[in-house]
């Protein structure tokens, strides 16, 4: 394992992993365009409803992703396919929940945030379209994790791109040509969730590496099995719960701004998603070849994976900074043309240069863990960071307002860093403990 090789597997998982904020950045850009900044307010409000019950269960691909490594890595066809069945049936469950649920999720989401009445109305139409898409998407999460893991990079590749594509198309023919404004935003999205979840079954059916057979139900509902993989999806539903409290948080405090502040921090932080997702796809790279290494038994694989997240968390950290502050201007543009919501953007960028280079390590490191199937550091050290932001929300925002605001977000990302990188001694130690054997082997000499 080298620089070479790692790349091999990040650099295409990067851009795969790209073009999943794009589902929200498009709809946010698309929005900007429109005549009244309500608009853009209403949809990035939307988004974050979205955002927040699927990244709630994101443990689906996550999960998914580190048990299907593990597979690979034991070169077990009968594991593999486990490790797509069993949260198969978990995301139809949550996916028609939501449905069933849509009228409590939205009354209970738009009560928090409390926005005007103006990106209320546009928040509501948004919502009650996309709500539809739930068990597809969750279902996509479920195969994505899937193909990751088990290293099929191409082909999560063109999932990924042939949705988002799917949904740029769409989007722009809606509402540039049919003009149908907001609702014109969220069937296009629908419609690509749909599209985007029958192909993913299609891809998984044609690049399986293995004859498609169903286990015994009595194999899928293992005890022992189901235990183990609730345990992780409850530390990750808990690592996404406090992440999404902060994004919440954020945002219902920046909507007492005002709606232009609002909006700026709107497209701000949909350029934040694309930074985070660029160190995914690293994240990812790395989930793969940790969850190889614990499989095969391969101590060196691990810790030069190790090793090489470590490095490409800093080169990934100065790289996305540097690109941001050079064309920020351009960046930007793309989202919105209306000049007092740049110009407020322009206003709180600063936080968003510094935001790759207080995340960057544990963006990646977060891959090590989910590879190795270890998740409580991951848990703990999220509670740990989110106890922080509750703190600086509270010292600063009175005093400084949406700069205290984005101070701190900043904080809190440097807590993530800092909080998971402490565990990782640890980490290694439950995976490989040969030194503590060998010394127990030298005492009884």
């Amino acid at each position: 394992m080298n620089h070479r090789s790692y790349l091999a597997l990040a650099i295409p998982l990067t851009i795969s992993t790209l073009t999943t904020p794009l589902l929200g950045a498009v709809d946010t850009a698309v929005a900007g365009h429109l005549p009244n900044p309500a608009y853009i307010g209403g949809v990035a409000i939307g988004t974050i409803i979205f955002n927040t019950m699927y990244w709630l269960f994101g443990f689906l691909r996550v999960s998914t992703s580190g048990f299907a490594a593990q597979a690979r890595g034991a070169n077990s066809d009968i594991q593999g396919v486990l490790a797509l069945a069993r949260p198969f049936f978990i995301a139809i469950l949550i996916g028609t929940s939501f449905i069933f649920l849509q009228g409590p999720i939205e009354h209970l989401s738009l009560q928090l945030i409390n926005p005007d009445d103006d990106v209320r109305t546009v928040a509501s139409e948004y919502f009650s379209i996309r709500i539809w898409g739930a068990p597809f998407t969750l279902l996509s999460y479920v195969i994505l994790g899937w193909l990751i893991g088990m290293s099929m990079i191409k082909a999560s590749l063109l999932l990924q791109l042939f949705m988002n594509l799917t949904n740029i198309i769409l989007t722009l023919l809606f509402v540039n040509v049919f003009d149908w404004g907001t609702a014109g935003i969220a069937v296009a999205t629908l419609l690509s969730e749909v599209i985007a979840c029958a192909a993913g079954f299609i891809i998984a059916w044609k690049v399986s590496p293995f004859k498609w057979k169903m286990p015994p139900l009595k194999r899928i509902a293992d005890p022992a099995s189901l235990k183990k993989m609730m345990r992780i999806n409850r530390d990750l539903f808990i690592r996404t719960l406090c992440l999404l409290t902060v994004f919440n948080l954020f945002t219902a405090k920046g909507t007492s701004f005002g709606t232009e502040v609002l909006a700026a921090n709107a497209v701000l932080l949909q350029i934040h998603f694309i930074m985070a997702y660029f160190f995914d796809g690293f994240s990812n790279s790395s989930s793969i070849l940790v969850g190889k290494a614990i499989g095969s038994r391969d101590e060196s694989l691990y810790k030069k994976t190790v090793m090489l997240s470590c490095q490409w968390a800093a080169f990934s950290a100065l790289f996305i900074a540097g690109c941001y502050y050079l064309w920020s201007d351009y960046i930007l543009l793309l989202f919105t043309p209306m000049p007092s919501v740049i110009e407020l953007a322009h206003t709180y960028q600063m936080w968003l240069i510094l935001f790759p280079l207080s995340a960057g390590l544990g963006l990646i490191l977060y891959g090590v863990f989910t590879g190795a199937t270890e998740t409580a550091s991951i848990r703990n050290s999220m509670i740990l960071a989110l106890v922080l932001y509750l703190i600086a929300q509270f010292i600063f925002v009175p005093s400084y307002h949406n700069h205290g605001l984005w101070l701190a977000f900043i904080l809190f990302s440097l807590g993530r860093s800092v909080f998971l990188a402490l565990y990782l001694p640890k980490l290694n130690r439950t995976l490989f403990p040969k030194k503590s054997i060998e010394h127990e082997n030298l005492k009884s000499i």
